[in-house]
């Protein structure tokens, strides 16, 4: 896979309107089958026990999971259609850090799983997802550029 390729992935995660608004702390770095995605803790993703709330463990873990299997899919994007996590515990500040990785591919169907560790390298999380290809083309319209 091309370096091009993944630096493209990136800008079009890091782009998006729900990266800059919400998530604005994100890192990400996509190689063949594998992304990593950092995330600065803010109290803003609290909920009223003061940890992070279960949809930002869900977001990190899908978005790695993802771009793990979009690293592979050179030209069109592709859609989670099935993810499933698991909590094991709370998280209240730090440097959090999701890692997906490819596990298993076939001509339309692609299964990934990713882990969320906390800033002391601890597993707060896992998930696995299944993705299938798009009709929609990787183009700079949708920020692949």
């Amino acid at each position: 896979m091309s370096d091009d390729h993944f630096r493209k992935l990136e800008r079009m995660y890091l782009d998006a309107k729900v990266q800059r608004e919400l998530y604005e702390t994100t890192k990400i770095q996509i190689s063949n089958k594998r992304a990593v995605i950092e995330l600065t803790v803010s109290d803003k993703y609290f909920h009223a026990l003061d940890a992070m709330h279960g949809s930002v463990y869900f977001k990190l873990l899908d978005d790695s999971a993802f771009f793990a299997v979009n690293s592979v899919v050179k030209d069109v994007f592709v859609l989670t259609t099935t993810f499933n996590i698991n909590l094991i515990r709370p998280v209240t500040g730090g440097v959090i850090k999701a890692v997906g990785e490819l596990r298993s591919q076939s001509k339309n169907l692609f299964i990934a799983e990713s882990r969320l560790f906390n800033e002391a390298g601890k597993e707060v999380a896992f998930g696995t997802g299944h993705f299938m290809k798009s009709r929609v083309e990787l183009t700079e319209g949708i920020g692949y550029k």
